[in-house]
């Protein structure tokens, strides 16, 4: 079970956001590049140590991810071209913010374990990669399997609720991190970094048995 999985009981706490940006008339694509934008925005402010509005300008980026599947359902507007260019948008939103913070300069293992600073990259690359594969393995199971029934133009599959450590989950992490550098400082970011490189890959692996169990 993961927060993806609550998607269907989520629908109706955002409806509010979603029916104010069809009365804007923003299209589904356009809030996919807000959530871009902000995302990016939220790496520079991760990568200056500005933790704490990173995490802000990181929420406002998932509410326009969130809103941009819900907003094509509501007008009949989703394509296919928006489904990809929705998952790619998110790829390097996690990658960027994830990298800001490791270009902040912050120790993370270093400041708790007798281990060389190259370490800290270390594991900031471990979270990334895990983020991404945790991902990457969806779409291969597309491609490879097949699942081709959608729901509003969003692909429906098992693996959906597969994993306990998705993008949701990073980005809450990061977002409460965010708000905790208010008060233990660059410690909070550390240890979310920590938490997202074992949490997404420990999910990939999750993943992996699952398919291993149902497709060898």
């Amino acid at each position: 079970m993961n927060i993806t999985a609550l998607r269907p009981r989520l629908r109706q706490y955002i409806e509010p956001l979603t029916s104010r940006f069809v009365r804007l008339h923003l299209t589904p694509n356009q809030l996919s590049l807000l959530s871009l934008l902000f995302g990016l925005a939220c790496a520079i402010l991760f990568a200056s140590r500005h933790f704490f509005l990173g995490a802000l300008l990181l929420f406002a980026s998932a509410a326009f991810d969130l809103a941009d599947g819900a907003v094509a359902r509501l007008t009949h507007r989703h394509s296919c071209f928006g489904a990809v260019f929705d998952w790619i948008v998110d790829k390097y939103v996690d990658a960027a913010v994830l990298l800001g913070i490791g270009l902040s300069g912050i120790p993370i293992l270093s400041s708790v374990l007798p281990v060389p600073p190259v370490a800290d990259a270390g594991i900031v690359m471990l979270a990334i990669i895990g983020s991404l594969m945790n991902t990457f393995i969806k779409p291969v199971v597309y491609a490879e399997v097949g699942y081709y029934e959608r729901d509003g133009g969003k692909i429906q599959d098992p693996l959906e609720g597969v994993g306990f450590f998705g993008r949701p989950e990073t980005v809450l992490v990061l977002c409460l991190a965010g708000a905790g550098s208010l008060v233990v400082g660059p410690a909070a970011m550390a240890v979310a970094v920590v938490l997202i490189a074992a949490g997404t890959n420990l999910s990939a692996v999750e993943r992996v048995l699952y398919l291993y169990r149902r497709l060898a």
